[in-house]
């Protein structure tokens, strides 16, 4: 699953591409974590555009990092989410914790 970070200041942003699905997601979350360890921002920006599927094992992505950025004081937001992730997402109820940006 191809993820690219990008640092700038203290936002981490991270472009996902492809699918997000039980297969990708113990890598994604674990690339994720070391990434957000690293830079230990104050704020993740989760950037969606190239997403093309996600299912639920999107949703606990989504939600570890939130996690791991409120035990670190900071905040997340979603960016250019497709319809698809849009759908799985607010059916979790995501947006009202994470907003949804772009």
């Amino acid at each position: 699953m191809p993820v690219d970070c990008l640092e700038i200041g203290q936002t981490l942003t991270a472009r996902i591409a492809g699918e997000v699905d039980h297969h990708a997601a113990k890598d994604l979350m674990a690339r994720l974590g070391r990434e957000i360890d690293a830079a230990l921002p104050q704020k993740l920006e989760l950037d969606l555009g190239s997403v093309s599927f996600m299912d639920s094992s999107g949703i606990a992505i989504v939600l570890r990092s939130w996690k791991r950025m409120e035990q670190l004081g900071g905040s997340v937001s979603l960016r250019k989410v497709p319809p698809q992730c849009a759908k799985v997402l607010r059916a979790a109820g995501v947006e009202k914790l994470i907003p949804f940006v772009d």
